[in-house]
């Protein structure tokens, strides 16, 4: 591929000697006058970033994407803000540092810097320490992303057909492709030229083309300051559907009549959502269905939110996910966590404005399905944290110093913050609480909260004068689930469990079952007797109702009922999300005929929800550690860098 004209292929070897120069390994780069020590910052446990003493205002990136040799060659030009700063401080995880400039574009003059040592557990990474002057303002940093980069994902890198890759930067991975201060409460705007293959399309977390151009050069801008973890990049054979002037879908172009479908009420759930929390600030709302290796089932970023295939279920059954991202454009993305502690208040309060979407897109009942779902989920979790070397991680508040932010992105984030803000909006009322909601996204758009300040505004704008008896602090501070939870059990969910009781006592819910009533004839004495058969049919059914039923049947079911249960159901070749239930349960019934089946199943999919708990499962049989390290052996090349070093950890 051609050059930008920032490194030389030619060049790579004099590039990796100038890197050692500079790297981890103790030796100091000859024209580094800093230290190589420094700590964590004291404003943000999971950045070495200075930005009390100056920060990015506006991030100019520049960079050639080479599917070759499975690289970014880039620049990062950081406009910052400097309190008479004498050192700038950046956080990496990995680029290649070939050299750092000082002034605008074209003005350039070369600066001192020294690569501090790589953290105990190579979470960090390092801090990138800049000498400057008081009066600096602007940075630039060149550098190339290594093929080990943790935030990229390289899909088919080596194909001249059909090459593709993607980033993912929550919470900390960012500095793993782009130098630069990651910190959520660092808030930028930033803008791109990105050069990729010519016929390949690329995207942005930013305002977006929607065809491909014949020299394959992209320019992108985000106008609003967001986080440097929604900085996010994709590039492939992609092409777009809109369904109005605001919103549409892309996706890789052998799927995009399938997701076209899927999502057709996506124009209607971005009015609901605008009517019940506010205008929408971003501009367009799109979707990116991304590779299947994609670790999460969506990812909020900016103007295009990125969704996992499986959601594609083709009955839209699971376009909760995308209520859930959307839902992020206000709580996430417009109000952000202040550092990784404060994790629940993107999540929580996401969660919650989901179900208030669905609720009012599909009714009351379908929203506590959902609830419900979760909430059986959450209780699981909490024994498991109990029991665990975190027991404090079932508050929502947490204490990551020296963690990985990841271990913190538990249902207790996503879930028990919910339950918090719906037994507030219980005991205040909802007209009282949707007010409440609406003043705090719109008095703090823009802009990071942390939890103290979070319940500062909590009492001073909804609990006084009339509520100042609840108790919010046992929900945010203290594990588990306080005695004033407001919980709403569904009907429907009922009767799924009551079908699973059935079936546990060795009834056959598929088999079709006659009812006899006798009918009076007009004109005759004799009633004639009537016989009507009813077979339960699994269509009747949406996915939460088989969840729930899936989830209730015990683990004594002999291979005899499985095997009936499919043939009447075909949970077996169902949507994702009922086919990780079903050989969820198999295994829970030690039933391994499905072995070849869960094989396939693990090597097609990267999404963590289901990759990992199907490994912990297979592995609660010890005689069965081979035949997981060889999937996953097999498996691993599918699966992005945060599904991968999850099930690597659960292996050794």
């Amino acid at each position: 591929m051609r050059s930008l004209g920032l490194f030389p292929l030619n060049s790579i070897w004099f590039f990796l000697l100038l890197v050692l120069l500079c790297s981890c390994k103790g030796e100091k780069n000859p024209r580094a006058t800093l230290t190589e020590t420094l700590d964590v910052s004291a404003l943000d446990p999971h950045s070495y970033a200075n930005f009390n003493e100056l920060k990015t205002k506006h991030l100019s990136l520049e960079l050639e994407v080479s599917f070759k040799h499975k690289t970014l060659y880039g620049i990062a030009r950081h406009q910052v803000i400097n309190h008479k700063a004498h050192k700038a401080v950046f956080d990496i995880n990995g680029p290649l540092i070939q050299k750092v400039t000082l002034g605008p574009k074209g003005q350039e003059t070369e600066a001192d810097f020294v690569i501090g040592k790589m953290d105990k557990d190579s979470i960090l990474g390092q801090p990138l320490i800049v000498t400057i002057t008081p009066e600096t303002e602007y940075i630039n940093i060149y550098y190339q992303t290594g093929p080990n980069c943790r935030a990229i994902e390289w899909v088919n890198s080596n194909s001249e057909q059909d090459p593709f890759l993607y980033t993912q930067g929550q919470a900390i991975l960012t500095r793993s492709w782009i130098p630069l201060q990651d910190a959520p409460s660092n808030r930028i705007t930033y803008d791109a030229s990105v050069q990729v293959n010519p016929g390949l399309l690329a995207l942005m977390s930013a305002e977006n083309p929607t065809t491909t151009n014949s020299e394959g050069k992209y320019r992108f801008a985000m106008r609003h300051p967001i986080p440097s973890y929604l900085i996010a990049l994709t590039v492939g054979n992609i092409a777009y559907h809109p369904y109005s002037n605001r919103c549409g879908v892309y996706a890789p172009v052998h799927l995009l009549q399938a997701a076209s479908v899927e999502f057709q009420e996506l124009p209607e759930m971005l009015r609901v959502a605008e009517q019940l929390f506010g205008p929408y600030a971003w501009g367009r709302y799109d979707l990116m269905v991304q590779h299947p290796s994609f670790p999460f089932g969506g990812m909020e970023n900016p103007c295009l939110t990125f969704i996992n295939p499986a959601i594609v279920a083709g009955d839209k059954s699971l376009v909760s996910v995308v209520a859930h991202e959307l839902a992020h454009s206000w709580s996430g993305n417009l109000v952000t966590n202040e550092t990784w502690n404060d994790f629940w208040l993107n999540e929580g309060f996401t969660v919650f404005l989901e179900h208030r979407i669905m609720e009012e897109m599909h009714g009351k009942e379908y929203s506590n399905m959902l609830s419900e779902l979760e909430w059986n989920e959450l209780n699981e979790e909490l024994m498991f944290i109990k029991k665990s070397n975190h027991p404090e991680d079932a508050a929502l508040y947490l204490h990551l110093k020296n963690r990985d932010p990841d271990e913190g992105m538990t249902t207790v984030a996503y879930v028990k913050g919910a339950y918090f803000l719906k037994t507030l909006e219980h005991r205040v009322g909802r007209k009282h609480f949707d007010t409440f909601l609406s003043l705090y996204f719109s008095k703090h758009r823009f802009q990071s909260m942390s939890t103290q300040k979070f319940t500062t505004y909590l009492k001073e704008k909804l609990l006084k004068p009339d509520f100042t008896t609840f108790d919010y602090r046992s929900w945010i501070f203290e594990p588990g689930i306080p005695k004033n939870v407001y919980f709403e059990a569904s009907q429907r969910l009922s009767f799924m469990r009551t079908l699973a009781q059935k079936t546990n006592a060795g009834e056959d819910i598929f088999k079709p079952q006659k009812t006899v009533t006798w009918v009076k004839v007009p004109g005759r004495t004799k009633k004639r007797k009537k016989i009507k058969v009813v077979r339960l049919k699994p269509e009747d059914y949406c996915t939460q109702e088989w969840i729930m039923y899936l989830r209730n049947l015990t683990q004594t079911l002999p291979l005899k009922t499985l095997r009936s249960i499919d043939r009447n159901a075909h949970f077996s070749q169902a949507n994702r999300e009922i086919q990780f239930e079903w050989y969820m349960l198999n295994l829970r019934c030690n039933q391994w005929s499905i072995a070849p089946e869960l094989q396939q199943f693990l090597q097609s999919t990267g999404r963590r929800k289901y990759v990992l708990p199907l490994f912990k499962a297979v592995i609660a049989d010890s005689t069965r550690l081979d035949w997981a390290k060889e999937v996953f052996t097999k498996s691993k090349n599918n699966y992005h860098s945060v599904t991968r070093k999850s099930v690597e950890l659960l292996l050794k």
